[in-house]
């Protein structure tokens, strides 16, 4: 494969740390993406280390100006971004009745808005280029999930935003794809432990126990799926969201 730009938004831990890694390995180019580009070093010195080329690029997925300056920036440095990982994500957990607005905005404009202008910014390099790849982070939230109101909105609508871009762009020799996690050991689901007042290591026990595959999910786990959705032999699957939960969803 000729070395092609991957742009992993939300990389600098995580599922999107290890994503960006995973497609160094597999032979990108790799421009990672977080809110503070200083916090994405460990990252890119991962992806450095493959022999590929990385880059730390800070961006506010939320607003359209950091975005467009950001793949500006990707496209000078790296070259045209023909894959891309919409995976930066936030939480604000709560009942419904005690949510904010201020925390619906912020889950939306992250999820779903940046999701969008992301997609927005890139398609176009990837439809000169007759290629492209996007795979858009959703989770097994969208099935409903209690206290995430906002966050399991975000992340079904990020299914048909899925859908819809795979049949706008499919004849360009774009797919568009989703991934719905269930349980990832990441901070964040640390974070939900805390916020639970559940201790981690009994919170990834109880898990475990619930899941067929009787274990948790790690960030590598998705980076793989990502791998297989961007693979240039994969252009036959697109508009799907494959549930890497350890167990069926429906």
């Amino acid at each position: 494969m000729t070395t092609r730009v991957a742009v992993v938004t939300g990389a600098a831990r995580g599922i999107g740390a290890a994503t960006a890694i995973r497609l160094a390995e597999d032979g990108y180019d790799v421009a990672v993406l977080d809110l503070d580009a200083a916090a994405c070093a460990e990252t890119v010195d991962a992806v450095n280390a493959t022999g590929r080329r990385g880059l730390a690029v800070a961006v506010d997925v939320a607003n359209e100006e950091s975005v467009e300056a950001a793949v500006a920036t990707i496209a000078e440095k790296l070259g045209p971004p023909v894959v891309l990982v919409n995976n930066a994500g936030v939480l604000r957990d709560n009942m419904m009745f005690k949510m904010s607005l201020s925390d619906w905005q912020i889950v939306m404009g992250v999820h779903l808005q940046g999701a969008f202008l992301m997609s927005k910014a890139c398609q176009r390099f990837m439809t000169e280029s007759g290629f492209g790849r996007i795979v858009n982070m959703s989770s097994t939230s969208a099935l409903g999930n209690r206290g995430q109101a906002n966050y399991s909105a975000a992340k079904a609508g990020l299914q048909g935003f899925t859908k819809t871009l795979a049949i706008e762009l499919g004849k360009y020799g774009v797919t568009v794809n989703s991934i719905a996690p269930g349980f990832i050991v990441t901070a964040m689901t640390q974070a939900t432990a805390d916020r639970m007042g559940v201790g981690f290591d009994d919170f990834v026990k109880a898990v475990a126990a619930q899941t067929p595959v009787a274990r948790v999910g790690y960030p590598e786990d998705i980076a793989n799926a990502v791998s297989f959705y961007c693979d240039e032999r994969s252009g036959y699957v697109s508009g799907q969201v494959l549930y890497v939960a350890g167990g069926p969803k429906a």
